[in-house]
């Protein structure tokens, strides 16, 4: 039987990506979608992935996994993708967002992850790829889409697949974020076109990181440009 979700508050833990994590809200900006098929949980010890997290993450981070976890769920279903994958990868995509900057390096350096000048100035933008290793490592998982949907959950990357597009938008998106306008506009293109979303999320988050003069890796440029030539593609087709 698939376990019951864990309650969730409305609190997230702010994020130099997300300008209104902070904000609170009891309401939900998605809707609740049923699974329209249960977790393989004979290949996912969900159980033993929250024990984790609640060990290693904290209160107000793990709240925000947990919408990340239901937002995925959610449009994976309204997009007929594999909701099972959707769910392990929202789950796990922040293992490392508690890490120190010294141990993501070293882990990062250990497992062959390109490390350029972006990532040394700052380390903590290498938690999604130090991610997928601990969901690998700690946890058993071998699905390469799930272990891509966390190492692509922050910066993106281009040619990235629909499931790793719903943890990308899901983790920008989830209800905690806030609920300014322009939140809510690219929640409602979530449900209509996924690489659409994520030129435009994509957009959302650099205009932030341009005014607040922080250091932008290539791959989120290269995630928007790939996401923005795929719409254009399709336009231009039909």
């Amino acid at each position: 039987m698939r376990e019951s979700r864990m309650k969730l508050d409305s609190s997230s833990m702010s994020d130099a990506k997300h300008p209104q994590a902070a904000c609170e809200r009891d309401n939900q900006a998605f809707p609740i979608a049923s699974a329209s098929e249960p977790y393989h949980e004979e290949f996912f010890d969900r159980p033993r992935v929250l024990t984790w997290l609640e060990a290693n993450v904290p209160p107000k981070r793990l709240h925000h996994i947990l919408r990340v976890e239901e937002m995925a769920v959610a449009l994976a279903n309204h997009h007929r993708l594999d909701v099972s994958r959707a769910a392990q990868a929202g789950l796990m995509h922040d293992l490392a967002k508690c890490f120190k900057p010294k141990h993501l390096l070293q882990l990062a350096w250990e497992h062959s992850i390109p490390i350029d000048s972006v990532f040394e100035a700052n380390p903590h933008l290498l938690h999604a790829d130090v991610g997928a290793i601990v969901a690998r490592n700690e946890f058993g998982i071998q699905d390469e889409e799930v272990l891509a949907a966390i190492r692509n959950h922050t910066l993106g990357s281009a040619g990235m697949s629909s499931l790793s597009c719903v943890v990308f938008l899901a983790d920008t998106l989830e209800p905690g974020r806030g609920d300014s306008s322009e939140l809510q506009a690219l929640r409602q293109v979530c449900w209509q076109d996924l690489h659409q979303a994520v030129w435009l999320t994509s957009e959302y988050t650099l205009r932030y990181l341009f005014e607040s003069k922080s250091l932008i890796h290539p791959r989120a440029l290269l995630t928007r440009n790939w996401a923005m030539q795929v719409v254009m593609n399709v336009s231009k087709a039909s």
